[in-house]
């Protein structure tokens, strides 16, 4: 595992945008850890899992490794179920054997997304794609396997300086189009990487105290917004108009993949642990914009 010393954090995915700012948290945190890649670490192959155990003694593993395309999950729900199920049931199964806490990310879609309050962390879940099925998997694997260390920390929404995501996106499109169509009929949370790799620290170190009970949290910022508002106020950051943004129906555009109109999640889990929330987005959508902006090219 290139001559690394073991730490009691592992951080699997960390070339990803998350990855590398859980990686930086425990930095700044003064915490030892490792983070592994796809090409150090397939989470998919036992051997290779039970390897990264031996030369790690992990006391957490935050699994930030996963499918995330989307549409591409539709045709090959198979491969994407290899990583976002089969994936966090080996790393759960070592987790058992040796102690470890492991936090494992999900994702919004595990809800059929048709709600008009916010889904409570025990809202009944019905996934509309393939995507969303094989998430649901992987938090089954880490519950069932894992019912007293295993956290399951759903997210949506995700941007940040390590790319690529929709902040980058619309930033780009403000530099070589005179307007840009952005779907308004889509609700959800704008979640800052860092204020959720902060979050996802300060449990760890909460699961491995005994503060924190297992099962499933909520990692998204809070108040809720479209991605057709949310595009109006990079053009504002970005010193341009908001009225090139233009709004359009979800209906127009051609996904193979069902994306939930509605994405908004409720916080009340983190108070159990003695935490607070991730902050409004708006609020870390201003401290975040301009490293955001800088990492664009």
């Amino acid at each position: 595992m290139n001559g690394r010393t073991p730490g009691p954090w592992l951080v699997t995915g960390a070339g990803g945008m998350l990855g590398r700012e859980v990686i930086a948290e425990l930095g700044r945190a003064g915490l030892p850890a490792a983070g592994t890649d796809r090409h150090e670490l397939d989470v998919t192959d036992p051997e290779r899992v039970r390897t990264a155990f031996r030369a790690y003694r992990p006391a957490v593993v935050v699994n930030c490794a996963g499918w995330t395309a989307v549409d591409a999950a539709e045709e090959q729900e198979a491969a994407a179920h290899a990583v976002n199920g089969r994936g966090p049931e080996l790393l759960a199964e070592e987790c058992r054997r040796s102690g470890a806490v492991l936090l494992q990310l999900s994702t919004d879609y595990v809800f059929d997304g048709r709600g008009s309050s916010p889904y409570a962390e025990d809202a009944p879940v019905a996934p509309r794609s393939a995507y969303g099925r094989t998430k649901l998997a992987g938090e089954a694997a880490v519950l069932h396997g894992l019912p007293e260390t295993g956290y399951v920390i759903r997210t949506a929404w995700l941007y940040g300086a390590g790319g690529p995501n929709f902040v980058h996106s619309i930033i780009r499109a403000e530099r070589s189009r005179a307007t840009v169509d952005i779907v308004d009929d889509q609700c959800g949370q704008p979640t800052w990487a860092r204020d959720l790799a902060a979050h996802l620290v300060l449990l760890g170190g909460a699961a491995r105290r005994g503060g924190a009970p297992a099962g499933i949290y909520h990692g998204t910022g809070g108040g809720d917004t479209t991605w057709y508002e949310f595009g109006r106020q990079i053009f504002a950051a970005l010193g341009a108009d908001p009225a090139r943004v233009r709004p359009t129906s979800s209906e127009w555009l051609a996904w193979r993949a069902p994306r939930p109109a509605y994405s908004v999640l409720g916080h009340d889990r983190w108070r159990l642990a003695g935490m607070a929330p991730l902050r409004s987005w708006r609020t870390a959508f201003r401290a975040a914009f301009d490293e955001v902006r800088r990492a664009v090219t």
